[in-house]
């Protein structure tokens, strides 16, 4: 189960879709910590310099669907005596800027679900 799916579906023009890839290509560049805008949201996500990357190109029902999928694992984040893990979890939730369209969404909820015991 996924812990977190933050999902943007709306209509672009082709130069807003090269826009939003060459924002995507640029963080990937940078690495490190980066924020994407997605839409009318922000999202923060610590990129590493290694990743698996999956190509789908789909035809059919009349259209054409091109993914793009990237993957890393999640590390720990460096913390430092000066910041509390309250301070990190705000950053590294997704930003919602006024009338966002972009709709995070779990598989069943919107909230994390809690561990469960042995």
């Amino acid at each position: 189960m996924k812990d977190l799916t933050f999902e943007v579906k709306r209509s672009l023009s082709r130069v807003e879709a090269a826009d939003q890839l060459a924002a995507l290509a640029a963080a990937l560049r940078e690495g490190e910590e980066a924020e994407l805008e997605l839409g009318a949201a922000t999202l923060g996500l610590r990129i590493p310099d290694e990743l698996r990357c999956e190509l789908e190109v789909e035809i059919g029902d009349g259209q054409i669907e091109l993914e793009i999928e990237l993957k890393w694992p999640i590390s720990a984040p460096r913390r430092t005596a000066a910041r509390s893990s309250a301070a990190t979890a705000a950053e590294e939730r997704p930003v919602r800027k006024g009338g966002a369209t972009a709709e995070p969404r779990r598989r069943s909820s919107a909230k994390r679900s809690p561990k469960k015991a042995p």
